[in-house]
């Protein structure tokens, strides 16, 4: 079984290859690059290095948001290039879920705070009950004080990681009040590994899509979409008042 998997979701770029759930190659740069620029670069590259063909892959994973929607809009296609070239299903995990699964076997609340602008996150509430991954909260996007406030009545300990994390750490230190943590550097971004991880376990379930049925998940309107519907409403009151 071998699963080619990507993740364009935020700032960080990754992809990785998995055969027989075992991670073969992982290539993430969380730098400012066009991911439309690095993705195929990096898919080439890993593929090289382990003397893989891509014809060879039976399913291709993507982290289907939320995030940036740019980053998820060159993920979808990318993936969806990918599986009609090839014949071969897509895989769609959720980027909080994959994001929270770096974090494997902690006893530990698990919550990634992904930055969403405008004082609001993407988030989710998870645990490991032994070797069990569970979503206590589904990823959604929230102020980032209300997950704190969700938290703090859980009463159980927390590890935070995610690109949120450095954005918010000051209204954390004001506001959790249950003992906190943070994911080390190596475990703290999204990474295609954790992507495909999921996948194999989402393949097994048969949760897979044809290239052509997968869509991204945005969990909100984008920013011009937001700014066309304020227009429209500006303009429908403005008639109103002329009425």
């Amino acid at each position: 079984m071998k699963i080619l998997a990507i993740d364009s979701s935020g700032l960080v770029a990754s992809a990785a290859l998995l055969v027989d759930g075992v991670l073969l190659a992982e290539y993430t740069v969380d730098y400012k690059k066009t991911h439309s620029q690095t993705l195929l670069p990096m898919v080439d590259e890993i593929l090289r290095m382990t003397e893989q063909e891509l014809s060879e892959m039976d399913a291709v994973a993507v982290s289907k948001g939320p995030g940036s929607f740019t980053g998820l809009r060159i993920g979808a296609a990318t993936a969806k290039g990918l599986g009609l070239a090839l014949a071969k299903p897509v895989i769609g995990v959720p980027t909080v879920d994959a994001l929270a699964y770096n974090l494997y076997g902690t006893e530990r609340l698990i919550c990634p705070l992904m930055d969403a602008r405008r004082a609001q996150v993407y988030t989710g509430i998870y645990t490991f009950s032994g070797e069990e991954f569970k979503v206590l909260r589904p990823q959604e996007v929230t102020a980032a004080e209300d997950i704190f406030k969700v938290l703090n009545g859980m009463g159980r300990p927390v590890v935070f990681l995610g690109d949120g994390v450095p954005v918010h750490g000051k209204l954390i230190e004001e506001k959790m009040e249950v003992p906190y943590s943070y994911a080390p550097p190596h475990l703290a971004r999204q990474r295609a590994g954790a992507v495909g991880a999921l996948a194999f376990l989402y393949y097994e379930a048969g949760n897979i899509q044809s290239a052509e049925e997968f869509a991204p998940v945005y969990l909100r309107p984008s920013q011009a979409e937001r700014e066309r519907e304020e227009r429209l409403n500006a303009k429908k009151v403005q008639n109103n008042k002329m009425e």
